[in-house]
């Protein structure tokens, strides 16, 4: 394994030498993937549906808040070694980093559409010796989706699934990243690299080796697919725990603070914090895909995914308790985004629970968050919510709803006659 180079030898006489990246998608993964690939020399093109995500990155800005993303992508725009299209261009190597919903309705069922559509977008431009790699999160056996896609677009090369030595290599390496640590857990971080093929697993690990310092663990693309969702159901578990003794606790009468913070002097307990729900990319939606393939199996991780979709509501009850006994009372949310610090508001319990209650006490709802001014480009829409500064969404309510933990809050002033309802602890902390 070649840690500074992506060449490998092939029997099709074809050069594996990777001088060139794209990477479709520029969201929260695409994004800071493309831009360490770039600081590591390679010249890449970043791929976007989003007019205003190519105008940003082609102007050295990022277009999502992440620690020193922002002056990455300004350097490697400036050096040449950056740049973004609405379209895919030839290159030796492509991401593939485009979101994977699953439905809100009933079945949960996942949609892998954008794979899809991602990879009929780059199969024109693909040649013999290219390297292809999906790191969305996906159910299992969406990667040879892909590659069966491509091939029904190009008959002229050979893809991973026959007895035939492939001309395209394809493989899975989920991300296992986390907003506000993601450059450097992408530099740190062991990586599973899930090929079709054995010589599709150690081309890819030869490309990730160009800045990734963690392990590269080699398995095949269906284990490295539920892998991902592994990691992701087993917190999602964790955390319904957590969630559920807060709603019993509270029901008794008892701080599930302080029941948590005992049991854990346990040298074998370690529970987990409770919150308003789970949000995000990950952990709000990959369990479901695992749900998805054994329905009659993944009992457990099912009931994890319905109790933290509870806790939203469990909130929303506890709110409404108080405004039944004080008739006009108005209520200051504290926070959007689905975690602390972060601009990102994909499957936001946070807001779930705010725009549900100015759904049904309007006028009586005040909401502040840090990254307000995200909100216009996060798809969601007019949110019909008041937005002021934190200070003054306090100063103006009698109900403090605290719902995401920004360090902006931790030195709110509060005053003695307000009710609190803390449902993450930075108070308490």
């Amino acid at each position: 394994m070649n840690n500074d180079t992506g060449r490998q030898s092939t029997a099709a006489g074809v050069s594996d030498e990777i001088a060139s990246l794209a990477v479709v998608g520029l969201g929260y993964i695409g994004l800071p993937t493309a831009a360490m690939f770039a600081a590591s020399g390679l010249r890449v093109h970043g791929v976007d549906i989003s007019q205003r995500a190519v105008d940003s990155v082609n102007q050295g800005r990022a277009h999502i808040e992440e620690g020193d993303l922002d002056a990455l992508v300004e350097r490697c725009v400036r050096d040449g070694l950056l740049s973004a299209t609405l379209t895919p261009l030839p290159a030796d190597a492509f991401i593939i980093a485009v979101p994977t919903p699953v439905g809100h309705d009933d079945a949960h069922q996942p949609d892998v559409a954008y794979v899809e559509a991602a990879g009929r977008s780059i199969a024109p431009v693909l040649k013999k010796g290219d390297l292809v790699i999906l790191e969305s999160t996906s159910p299992v056996g969406t990667t040879g989706m892909l590659a069966r896609v491509m091939a029904s677009l190009r008959p002229d090369l050979v893809f991973p699934g026959g007895e035939r030595e492939p001309d395209i290599h394809v493989a899975y390496c989920p991300e296992r990243i986390i907003p506000g640590q993601m450059l450097r857990e992408l530099v740190e971080n062991d990586r599973i690299i899930g090929g079709m093929t054995p010589g599709c697993a150690r081309r890819a690990t030869g490309l990730y080796k160009r800045f990734v310092k963690g392990e590269c663990h080699l398995t095949n693309d269906r284990t490295a697919e539920m892998v991902k969702l592994t990691e992701n159901a087993y917190r999602d578990v964790n955390i319904a725990f957590a969630n559920e003794l807060s709603m019993i606790c509270d029901g008794l009468g008892i701080s599930a603070w302080d029941v948590i913070a005992f049991a854990n002097r346990h040298p074998r307990v370690s529970i987990l914090n409770p919150g308003p729900g789970v949000g995000g990319h990950c952990i709000a939606v990959d369990p479901w895909f695992i749900v998805a393939s054994a329905p009659d199996r993944a009992h457990l991780i099912r009931q994890a995914r319905l109790v933290n979709d509870a806790k939203p509501h469990h909130v929303i009850d506890q709110v409404e308790a108080l405004l039944l006994s004080r008739p006009g009372t108005r209520v200051a949310c504290l926070g959007l985004t689905y975690k602390p610090d972060v601009d990102d508001f994909r499957e936001s319990p946070a807001l779930q629970i705010a725009r549900e209650l100015n759904a049904r006490h309007p006028g009586q709802v005040l909401c502040a968050d840090p990254y307000e001014a995200a909100l216009p480009h996060a798809g969601l829409g007019d949110t019909g919510l008041v937005l002021v500064g934190a200070q003054e969404a306090v100063d103006r309510s009698d109900v403090v709803l605290l719902l995401v933990g920004h360090k902006a809050f931790a030195s709110l002033g509060l005053d003695a006659g307000k009710h609190v309802i803390d449902t993450v602890g930075l108070w308490r902390r």
